[in-house]
């Protein structure tokens, strides 16, 4: 067969380059293709010789389908780059091109060996989480860009079903939560801050060793100088702060990113615990004095889907 088929080998590597210029998946199909005709021939002289011929063309396909996800690789920076001339970051290039990938190489290695895919995917979710890391935006926070790109790759990974990638599914909801958690507590802040100084006071005065019941005796914690804080947050006012934070939640998240209701549910969560912290205190303090605080918790929800429902 040799002496008949002289140039296959150098014709089968030609044809893989042909491939690799003419089509980004070209070397993929390749490498499928070729290793599902090697795995499958038989034994017998004539099969020896194809499956030598057939090697030749995987070596060729493997380097190619290689130069191709490391060029993927070389590229991933340049996305923060593109986003960077955009009103908002939103959701990077490389997100949607990685979903494209990932598309593609499932249906072509449907069936067949999959370990140099499973490869190329964890270099790629590496690389990319690495990516997110460092993307900066000059308008949008980068708490934002972190929190929406970490939890569109976490939804690609996990699309997958890939137990090599497990640990970067993992890593990748952590650094949503927490890029969710720096958010929240950088732009919610304390919304009722002279309130939460005054209690802040109050636990030091505690931590003294003042008795709860007994606060109430100092100056600087009377009764009549709760009111007089309490008289600073009516509920009008609070709904009014609430307000201009939905306008600046608004303008930071992408539509791309969908996470504007989780976000404004984030926030609403931190005041609620705030709220009751605050609530719980002045019954310890100050019982049988007909305080409370200005907003109830039925309030506070209804201020936020009030605010979310006009939004």
């Amino acid at each position: 067969m040799a002496e008949l088929f002289p140039a296959l080998e150098q014709e089968l590597v030609a044809l893989v380059s042909h491939v690799e210029k003419h089509d980004a998946y070209g070397a993929m199909r390749a490498l499928a293709c070729v290793g599902r005709r090697v795995l499958g021939a038989e034994g017998g002289a004539e099969c020896r010789w194809s499956r030598a011929a057939l090697a030749s063309a995987a070596v060729a396909a493997k380097r190619a389908a290689d130069r191709a996800i490391s060029a993927r690789l070389a590229a991933l920076p340049d996305a923060a780059k593109h986003a960077a001339k955009k009103p908002k970051c939103g959701l990077l290039g490389f997100l949607r091109e990685f979903e494209e990938l990932s598309a593609a190489c499932e249906a072509i290695f449907a069936g067949g060996r999959r370990a140099d895919l499973e490869r190329w995917y964890l270099s790629l979710a590496t690389a990319m989480l690495r990516a997110v890391q460092n993307a900066d935006h000059p308008r949008t926070p980068r708490a934002v860009v972190q929190m929406e790109n970490y939890h569109r790759l976490h939804g690609v990974l996990s699309a997958l079903r890939v137990g090599a990638l497990e640990a970067a599914r993992r890593e990748c909801r952590a650094r949503y939560a927490a890029a969710l958690r720096a958010y929240v507590t950088q732009y919610f802040g304390r919304p009722l801050e002279k309130l939460t100084q005054f209690f802040e006071s109050v636990s030091e005065a505690v931590a003294s060793g003042v008795r709860e019941d007994e606060v109430c005796y100092r100056a600087n914690l009377s009764k009549h100088e709760l009111k007089r804080l309490l008289a600073l947050y009516p509920a009008h006012e609070v709904r009014k702060s609430l307000h201009r934070l939905y306008k600046t939640v608004e303008k930071h998240l992408s539509e791309e990113g969908g996470l504007l209701q989780v976000v404004w549910r984030a926030m609403q969560e931190e005041f609620l615990a705030q709220h009751l912290q605050l609530q719980a205190r002045i019954a310890a303090c100050y019982p049988g004095a007909g305080l409370s605080m200005p907003l109830t918790t039925q309030d506070i929800l209804d201020a936020f889907s009030d605010i979310a429902r006009e939004h």
